[in-house]
């Protein structure tokens, strides 16, 4: 996870696109269109993080449940 979250944080600076002029679908220049997509992405990776290495044990502690079952709803 650290090693894509490494990669993200470089691909944040997007000195390829320093120079470029052009347009993307026809109205949004292509740095902004980049960081549209870019926001996109990261949000998506952080739920895909959030929804494999949550630390659920943590929660069921902050709970007071024992993980036998006991507090439970």
């Amino acid at each position: 996870m650290w090693i894509v979250v490494a990669v993200f944080a470089f691909l944040h600076w997007d000195f390829w696109l320093w120079d470029d002029t052009t347009l993307w679908f026809g109205f949004l220049p292509a740095g902004l269109a980049y960081h549209a997509f870019y926001s996109l992405a990261a949000g998506l990776l952080w739920w895909l993080f959030i929804r494999v290495a949550w630390p659920v044990h943590v929660e069921r502690w902050a709970r007071g449940e024992d993980g036998q079952g006991e507090g439970e709803p």
